[in-house]
Protein backbone atom coordinates (compact mmCIF):
# COMPACT_ATOMS: atom_id res chain seq x y z
CA UNK A 1 0.00 0.00 0.00
CA UNK A 2 1.37 3.43 -0.91
CA UNK A 3 1.74 6.31 1.48
CA UNK A 4 -1.22 8.02 -0.21
CA UNK A 5 -3.33 4.91 0.25
CA UNK A 6 -2.40 4.95 3.95
CA UNK A 7 -3.36 8.63 4.17
CA UNK A 8 -6.72 7.92 2.52
CA UNK A 9 -7.40 5.03 4.91
CA UNK A 10 -6.53 7.23 7.89
CA UNK A 11 -8.75 10.09 6.65
CA UNK A 12 -11.67 7.72 6.19
CA UNK A 13 -11.14 6.38 9.72
CA UNK A 14 -11.09 9.91 11.14
CA UNK A 15 -14.21 11.00 9.23
CA UNK A 16 -16.13 7.70 9.47
CA UNK A 17 -18.93 9.23 11.59
CA UNK A 18 -19.71 11.72 8.81
CA UNK A 19 -20.94 8.89 6.59
CA UNK A 20 -21.21 8.39 2.85
CA UNK A 21 -17.44 8.60 2.42
CA UNK A 22 -15.64 8.13 -0.85
CA UNK A 23 -12.41 9.39 -2.34
CA UNK A 24 -10.81 10.18 -5.65
CA UNK A 25 -7.10 10.34 -6.32
CA UNK A 26 -5.99 13.43 -8.20
CA UNK A 27 -2.85 15.49 -8.79
CA UNK A 28 -0.75 13.25 -6.56
CA UNK A 29 -3.21 13.64 -3.67
CA UNK A 30 -6.82 12.78 -3.03
CA UNK A 31 -10.20 14.37 -2.47
CA UNK A 32 -12.46 13.08 0.32
CA UNK A 33 -16.23 13.21 -0.22
CA UNK A 34 -19.36 12.71 1.83
CA UNK A 35 -22.35 11.71 -0.27
CA UNK A 36 -20.59 13.08 -3.34
CA UNK A 37 -19.65 16.45 -1.80
CA UNK A 38 -15.99 17.26 -1.37
CA UNK A 39 -14.99 18.45 2.10
CA UNK A 40 -11.33 17.51 2.45
CA UNK A 41 -8.13 17.00 0.49
CA UNK A 42 -4.93 15.18 1.07
CA UNK A 43 -2.08 17.31 -0.30
CA UNK A 44 1.55 16.26 0.11
CA UNK A 45 0.52 13.96 2.94
CA UNK A 46 -1.38 16.68 4.78
CA UNK A 47 -5.10 16.46 5.51
CA UNK A 48 -6.86 19.70 4.57
CA UNK A 49 -10.45 20.73 5.36
CA UNK A 50 -12.54 22.86 2.99
CA UNK A 51 -13.90 26.19 4.22
CA UNK A 52 -15.50 28.98 2.22
CA UNK A 53 -14.12 32.22 3.65
CA UNK A 54 -16.91 34.30 2.07
CA UNK A 55 -19.83 32.09 3.09
CA UNK A 56 -18.49 31.01 6.47
CA UNK A 57 -15.99 33.49 7.91
CA UNK A 58 -16.75 32.27 11.45
CA UNK A 59 -15.78 28.74 10.48
CA UNK A 60 -12.53 30.00 8.94
CA UNK A 61 -11.85 32.05 12.09
CA UNK A 62 -12.43 28.95 14.23
CA UNK A 63 -9.98 26.96 12.10
CA UNK A 64 -7.37 29.69 12.32
CA UNK A 65 -7.88 29.98 16.09
CA UNK A 66 -6.94 26.29 16.29
CA UNK A 67 -3.74 26.93 14.34
CA UNK A 68 -4.97 25.81 10.93
CA UNK A 69 -3.09 27.27 7.97
CA UNK A 70 -4.59 28.09 4.59
CA UNK A 71 -3.22 26.08 1.68
CA UNK A 72 -1.40 28.18 -0.89
CA UNK A 73 0.75 27.21 -3.81
CA UNK A 74 2.86 29.06 -6.32
CA UNK A 75 1.18 28.93 -9.72
CA UNK A 76 3.35 28.72 -12.81
CA UNK A 77 1.77 31.75 -14.48
CA UNK A 78 1.21 33.93 -11.41
CA UNK A 79 3.58 36.10 -9.46
CA UNK A 80 1.67 35.73 -6.20
CA UNK A 81 0.81 32.51 -4.36
CA UNK A 82 -2.65 31.12 -5.08
CA UNK A 83 -4.82 30.73 -1.95
CA UNK A 84 -7.12 27.74 -2.00
CA UNK A 85 -10.29 27.24 0.10
CA UNK A 86 -8.63 24.56 2.25
CA UNK A 87 -7.04 24.77 5.68
CA UNK A 88 -4.88 22.27 7.53
CA UNK A 89 -6.89 20.08 9.87
CA UNK A 90 -6.40 21.33 13.46
CA UNK A 91 -3.97 19.23 15.48
CA UNK A 92 -6.71 18.34 17.99
CA UNK A 93 -8.54 16.42 15.25
CA UNK A 94 -5.68 14.22 14.06
CA UNK A 95 -6.13 11.64 16.82
CA UNK A 96 -9.78 12.17 17.70
CA UNK A 97 -12.42 10.98 15.22
CA UNK A 98 -15.17 12.85 17.08
CA UNK A 99 -13.33 16.15 16.71
CA UNK A 100 -12.40 15.38 13.10
CA UNK A 101 -16.02 14.55 12.24
CA UNK A 102 -17.20 17.78 13.86
CA UNK A 103 -14.82 19.79 11.64
CA UNK A 104 -15.96 17.81 8.59
CA UNK A 105 -19.63 18.50 9.35
CA UNK A 106 -18.87 22.21 9.71
CA UNK A 107 -17.07 22.09 6.39
CA UNK A 108 -20.03 20.47 4.68
CA UNK A 109 -22.42 23.02 6.24
CA UNK A 110 -20.22 25.95 5.24
CA UNK A 111 -19.85 24.93 1.62
CA UNK A 112 -23.41 23.98 1.25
Amino acid sequence: MSSLDDDITRAKELFEAVGGLSHRKMFGGAAIYSDGRIFALIVDGELMIKADIERAPDFVAALEAEGAQRWTYQGKKREKPVAMPYWSLPDSAHDDPDVAAAWARRSLESTG
